[in-house]
């Protein structure tokens, strides 16, 4: 599905970003599915995101939209900044390609979601820029809250630029059933919905520590938390420079 020209609406600091078990300490690819319960093209790729959920190094996430909704059923799950997200991301390209189901992998490189194929090319694409995936995060929960941790680290080690630093709220697996539009009466699985994204701050370089509380961010459907570390901005995303998962259960 495509539209060439759509208004999206930002959120501030708070989007609502889905859950994970743990994933290896070195993850080789964050992969931000944008996708649509309105959308008849999008269910293969929801169950293609299903399965590399399976591979460890992976962490992907899907990101409801909500520029469909017009055609005929709204989506449930959609947030108003993912759509937002998806413009910036097509912004900072320079292709203005905006579609579901698309991927972007590592913040940097897109692919058509449903093309396994094109997806692990684009994530060896991405890993030919430095900074992707450089700085490791560690995130601990205990105590009734989250802790993340960044190193210290010079700025030519991470691509020579810092950072922001998100906190993702995650549902695991959430089963839709629709009742209206293209995907009439068909009951679709999402795996790993971003549900909310809390930024914890800025990374210069410097090492840092954030704090939670887990009351904070836990609410209904809500069972895990991805810390992301991104060049740029909001408004002007860069590469992911670093990714991490933990189960709030």
């Amino acid at each position: 599905m495509t539209r060439s020209r759509v208004l999206f609406s930002l959120i501030g600091t708070v989007l609502v970003f889905a859950a994970l078990p743990p994933a290896k300490a070195d993850p080789r690819a964050v992969i931000e599915l944008f996708t649509s319960q309105g959308c008849s093209s999008c269910p293969a790729a929801d169950q293609l995101l299903a399965e590399l959920h399976a591979d460890r190094s992976l962490i992907p996430l899907s990101l409801p939209i909500d520029y469909w909704d017009y055609l005929g059923w709204k989506d449930t799950l959609a947030i108003p900044g993912h759509s937002a997200r998806q413009r910036a991301y097509s912004q900072v390209r320079g292709d203005r390609e905006i579609y579901t189901p698309q991927v972007v992998v590592n913040g940097i490189v897109q692919a058509i979601g449903s093309d396994q194929a094109g997806i692990e090319n684009a994530v060896a694409q991405s890993r030919n820029y430095p900074s992707t995936l450089s700085v490791p995060l560690e995130v601990k929960v205990a105590d009734g809250r989250v802790s993340v941790t960044l190193p210290a680290r010079h700025r030519t080690e991470a691509g020579g630029a810092g950072g922001e630093v998100w906190l993702c709220a995650l549902s695991g697996s959430v089963s839709v059933g629709i009742a209206r539009g293209e995907n009439r009466g068909r009951t679709i699985t999402y795996t790993n919905v971003v549900r909310r994204w809390v930024k914890l701050g800025n990374w210069s370089g410097k090492s840092e520590n954030f704090t939670v509380p887990i009351d904070a961010i836990k609410f209904d459907g809500v069972d895990a938390i991805a810390v992301i570390l991104q060049g740029g901005s909001f408004e002007k995303p860069g590469a992911i420079m670093g990714a991490s998962l933990a189960s709030l259960d």
